[in-house]
């Protein structure tokens, strides 16, 4: 009998100053979809101070947590809940490392290394482990139901039983596939 592999769910942020550049926000898109992982939910937001401070409370005490918190809330970001088995550990590949002059010298095609500008304007945001992922999407998805989607909706992203929708930048459920009960009757 074969294990039923989950999917996992990670959150990833589009920085502000990457969302008023069409050009590369596309490219990262394109990233994101070339890359198998499928989108869950999808929105473009200007991040609260209330987000800001909840999200980044870690750094609180650091001496950049000021100027992070200016600048993710300086500006519309898109922010997305991602998935696929090791979504975690695929999208924090696609980013490359945090540290932007590290991303260019050491890897220079992930998105770090082609779009960040500085440590706090890296491009970027991807959930560190599945506990950071579930706090950080309950900050910007107070209404996702993590016992839902993965009783519900998760079989069909596992199955491939979706649409992608390139304008709300999406993927929806797919009914038209039958289901094992339509099958068997």
């Amino acid at each position: 009998m074969q294990s039923k592999t989950y999917l996992q769910l990670t959150l990833a942020i589009i920085k502000p100053h990457v969302v008023k550049s069409p050009f590369v926000l596309q490219k990262i898109r394109d990233s994101i979809i070339d890359n198998n992982l499928k989108v869950v939910r999808s929105r473009r937001t200007i991040i609260t101070q209330k987000e800001a401070v909840l999200f980044y409370e870690e750094h609180k005490e650091k001496f950049f947590y000021n100027r992070l918190l200016t600048f993710m809330c300086s500006g519309p970001s898109d922010i997305y809940i991602l998935t696929d088995h090791n979504a975690i550990a695929k999208w924090r590949q696609l980013m490359g490392p945090t540290k932007v002059y590290q991303a260019q010298y050491t890897a220079r095609d992930t998105i770090r290394g082609m779009y960040g500008l500085s440590d706090t304007r890296n491009a970027t945001h991807g959930s560190d482990s599945v506990a950071s992922a579930e706090r950080e999407i309950r900050i910007f998805y107070s209404d996702f139901n993590f016992k839902k989607w993965y009783e519900h909706d998760e079989k069909y992203y596992n199955l491939g039983q979706i649409h992608f929708d390139p304008v709300a930048f999406v993927h929806t459920i797919n009914t038209s596939f039958p289901n094992k009960e339509q099958v068997t009757k």
